[in-house]
């Protein structure tokens, strides 16, 4: 058995506590492990192909809270959504307090390049609570076109 060690601080912890307490676990590491199969289960099937073999294009839901005073940490969001300007579609801002702002932002795209970019959001230094939703698309429909758009076919939902 391998053992590491982690810091928290106090807030986190008796968060982390109560959670632990509310869900009937025995101590702090079997709910670690059990977070820990959570997440390795989800990238499995992130990866895994579906039945229709893997989704070439997907959208997906990005959303976290950051501080809006610590200037860098929105200087980063906003030039990494720049960055991806193709891939971004929109992007909410919602104040939560004086200090706190929730953003959610829709992208879509190759998978592999929205999965990037969304991991990058998430993993940015003072980016909090960060999570990514990604729905496989199909492209597979009839072409046609509206007009003056070129012929194109539209993207929907894998089953």
């Amino acid at each position: 058995m391998q053992r590491f060690t982690i810091s928290l601080d106090d807030e986190l912890a008796a968060q982390f506590d109560q959670l632990i307490a509310s869900k009937g676990y025995v101590n702090r590491s079997e709910a670690v492990r059990d977070l820990i199969r959570s997440a390795l289960g989800s990238a499995v099937l992130d990866t895994t192909p579906r039945k229709k073999g893997p989704a070439p294009w997907c959208v997906a839901n990005v959303s976290y809270v950051y501080d809006h005073h610590e200037h860098t940490v929105t200087s980063r969001v906003l030039d990494l959504q720049h960055d991806h300007h193709d891939l971004v579609i929109t992007s909410l801002h919602t104040h939560l307090d004086h200090d706190h702002c929730l953003e959610t932002v829709v992208l879509r795209g190759p998978t592999e390049a929205v999965r990037a970019c969304a991991e990058q959001l998430v993993a940015l230094r003072g980016v909090r609570h960060g999570n990514v939703h990604l729905v496989p698309m199909d492209a597979s429909g009839e072409r046609h076109s509206h007009g003056t758009a070129g012929a194109h076919a539209h993207l929907k939902p894998r089953n």
